[in-house]
């Protein structure tokens, strides 16, 4: 017994090592679940920002529309992110991301596949634990699929119908962005080519422009916004209101081109993530102080209208790649769209085309700029060049086929008497602000 007592704790000592190496060989078994965690709560945390950025749209176009045509602004931007959720959930999400369900392959997806999340209680050993879950990514890339609806809302406002701009609405996002985005993020031809558009200064803020261009054509200017070879300002009933949605926009870019990192599961990857803030943050800021200061030098008088677009021309331009450059380059870039929209903006006039919000020179104009710039950093200029002439052909000629079919089908421009009235009571019946309407 003595025996016994005195040899067990050299046994004990004895079996340590095969305990450790037992624990140590069950860990190494153990799959490593951290990537897919936290690459998930990237996505829902950059979805969320981005879900903000339709308020921030909301609140722009608001305060940039004559307070007659508000109401119809607000109950646009409702309608079109609940109907591109929608049609995102329909359509749009296997159409974009096929995997191996091409129907043409590199070009067109899988068409009319509605998204399935993974089932309730989903254990680690049934997950992709090299990406993140279906529903934080389905819900990620919706925002982005809304925001190119967004675009077109701002620049045909004060005159467009509601019921076929929204059948519009079903179109480009259930169709027409998912093919585009298709082309590149989807693994498409573009891809294939060597074109980089890291979140979408082309696949979304240019489609986006494109799509509004075709209807602004095809719709025509406001009544009297062009008399005698003059361009006569409209201005917007609240610049409180456009200079919130802004600071909205703003905060929701960093979700925007933060989560389109794609992963955080190391510590590159949300070192990375940083540098995309920091990156977005400047050139946001560069391109609200060259609008600042050349209104200054051309009006005589800084231009705050000019001067948040400047930050959100900063923003799309440096959306197409955040991560590569320095903040210098970052502020480089920012500024350049900065410039772009300051001389864009009349340049529209003078050629008639009546864009509300100024979202063509901002998203469109500044979305080709930004994507070009990529090719500072990879070198591949006809990758780019051709991305960019390819998305452009394409959305704009869709749009526009549609737009003529919604044209004579259903006509899409209000009676000349509603539109001088407005369209909050034409087409809805309510005011934003009746107590001053009798004033």
């Amino acid at each position: 017994m003595k025996l016994l007592k005195t040899l067990a704790p050299v046994v004990a000592l004895a079996a340590l090592p095969t305990l450790g190496m037992a624990q140590e060989a069950e860990a190494a078994a153990a799959p490593d679940i951290n990537p897919y965690i936290f690459t998930t709560l990237l996505f829902l945390m950059g979805g969320f920002l981005v879900f903000w950025m339709a308020a921030g749209f909301a609140m722009l176009e608001a305060g940039l529309v004559r307070s007659k045509n508000v109401t119809m602004q607000l109950t646009k931007n409702i309608a079109l992110f609940s109907i591109a959720a929608i049609m995102y959930w329909l359509v749009g999400f296997n159409l974009m991301y096929p995997g191996d369900g091409w129907i043409v392959s590199g070009y067109l997806g899988t068409l009319f596949s509605p998204t399935v999340l993974e089932p309730v209680g989903l254990a680690a050993d049934a997950a992709a634990l090299d990406y993140a879950s279906v529903g934080s990514d389905f819900f990620f890339q919706l925002m982005f699929c809304a925001t190119t609806a967004s675009i077109v809302s701002g620049t045909l406002a004060e005159r467009i119908k509601l019921w076929p701009f929204l059948i519009f609405v079903v179109v480009l996002t259930g169709f027409i962005y998912p093919i585009e985005a298709s082309w590149q993020w989807g693994g498409g031809w573009l891809s294939e080519l060597g074109f980089s558009d890291f979140a979408g200064s082309t696949l979304v803020h240019a489609a986006g422009g494109w799509a509004a261009l075709a209807g602004a054509l095809i719709l025509g200017p406001r009544i009297g916004k062009y008399k005698d070879g003059r361009t006569v300002p409209m201005p917007g009933s609240n610049l409180a209101l456009a200079t919130l949605g802004t600071f909205i926009l703003w905060l929701g870019w960093f979700g925007f081109n933060g989560g389109s990192q794609l992963a955080m599961g190391t510590v590159g990857d949300v070192t990375d993530v940083s540098r995309i803030f920091a990156n977005t943050n400047m050139a946001a800021a560069a391109g609200a102080v060259v609008a600042l200061l050349l209104t200054q030098v051309l009006y005589k008088k800084p231009d705050l209208t000019m001067t948040l677009n400047g930050a959100l021309a900063g923003l799309v331009s440096i959306t197409a790649e955040p991560l590569a450059p320095s903040l210098f380059g970052s502020l480089i870039t920012g500024g350049i769209g900065g410039v772009i929209v300051v001389f864009a903006v009349p340049m529209l006039d003078k050629m008639k085309i009546d864009d509300v919000v100024g979202a063509i020179p901002v998203h469109l104009i500044a979305g080709i700029w930004g994507t070009l710039a990529v090719a500072f950093y990879t070198g591949n200029w006809g990758a780019q060049i051709t991305g960019i002439i390819a998305i452009g052909v394409f959305t704009f000629v869709v749009s526009a086929v549609v737009w003529f079919i919604l044209k004579a089908v259903t006509g899409i421009r209000v009676s000349e008497e509603d539109e001088i009235n407005g369209l909050d009571m034409a087409e809805l019946g309510m005011e934003a602000y009746p107590e001053f309407s009798k004033g």
